[in-house]
């Protein structure tokens, strides 16, 4: 009938509810044909909605990422980011070595490149490194795997800037020396050799050559009188013989693998029975020859225990001073 009409058409038009005539209406309402309209959100009006918002242009689409990402790394609680560099090496274009950096996750490592030469680094909080052992050997890792196709100067461990733009000024203001060194460095290898040796086993042989030491010692032993300046001079000649050896085989060991090597360094042994505690640069060529030298020094000196490691970079004959304060330093 036509009079049902303008009741059918406003209850349709009432998106959030009824008029409160409506609320008392009979149960009767609303109708099977009021139930089965469609809803709201299905009108004609909200389709403009709809409609693909024009796409920002690309420089407003880079500001709103780097807006991103300065407030993800300003956001309170988050640790400000900063660069671990490994390494210094030649390299004319950017490179990546794989997820083999330091950290508890090891981080993805790349080069930060200037001219003709690169650091090598990854990303790490902006902290200071415990030089525990998992650390150093992550370190050392990166060198190692980078050191296997190019030359490298090995950075210290714990060396972090704070951007990557500080990492270019080290590149700049250092380059010529950079450039010089890797020139030295190339194609060389540094290996490390510490020798050991038994005090006790060596004054029983210093006392069967000398006869002034037997003398003393069995005076001693004898207990004949007073022994104290017997052992006073006991000592201070067991001593003076213990040096004077060390020297002497310390300086035929050196002299034995010059040939083989294009420079050395002597370090400062580590307790009593450390007689040797040196570093040898090494051509890559010839290394075979130096494993070999060091073999024949074993094999001669039966009494004496070496640790030959390596190849390492050059750790011993690299010694570069940065001018560019670095982060950890900065703080």
């Amino acid at each position: 009938m036509p009079a049902a009409k303008p009741p059918t058409k406003s209850s349709g038009r009432a998106g959030k509810g009824r008029s409160a005539a409506n609320k008392t209406a009979a149960p009767r309402t609303p109708t099977k044909k009021a139930a089965g309209r469609p809803k709201p959100p299905r009108k004609p009006a909200p389709k403009p909605a709809s409609k693909a918002a024009p796409k920002p242009a690309p420089k407003a689409v880079a500001r709103r990422a780097a807006a991103a990402e300065a407030s993800a790394v300003e956001r309170p609680g988050a640790a400000p980011s900063g660069k671990y560099v490994y390494c210094i090496m030649q390299a004319t274009s950017p490179l990546r070595f794989g997820p083999i950096g330091i950290g508890s996750e090891p981080a993805e490592v790349h080069t930060v490149n200037f001219q003709d030469i690169a650091a090598v680094v990854s990303d790490t909080p902006l902290e200071v490194y415990d030089p525990t052992r998992e650390n150093v050997l992550a370190h050392e890792r990166v060198n190692e795997a980078v050191m296997k196709r190019f030359t490298v100067i090995p950075m210290s461990f714990n060396t972090v800037f704070k951007t990557r733009e500080d990492i270019v000024e080290l590149l700049r203001t250092a380059y010529d020396a950079f450039r010089d060194v890797l020139g030295k460095m190339e194609d060389k290898l540094e290996f490390g050799l510490k020798i050991v040796w038994e005090p006790e086993i060596v004054i029983r042989e210093i006392e069967k050559e000398n006869e002034n030491i037997r003398l003393l010692r069995e005076q001693i032993s004898s207990q004949m009188g007073s022994t104290y300046f017997a052992r006073m001079q006991y000592g201070r000649l067991v001593d003076s013989l213990l040096q004077e050896r060390s020297e002497r085989l310390v300086a035929e060991i050196f002299q034995a693998l010059s040939d083989v090597s294009v420079a050395s360094r002597a370090n400062k042994p580590i307790g009593d029975k450390m007689i040797l505690n040196a570093a040898f640069l090494v051509p890559r060529d010839r290394e075979a020859d130096f494993d070999a030298k060091v073999k024949e020094v074993d094999a001669k000196h039966a009494n004496l225990k070496l640790k030959y490691t390596g190849p390492w970079p050059p750790y011993n004959f690299v010694n570069i001073r940065l001018k560019l304060e670095r982060a950890t330093e900065a703080e």
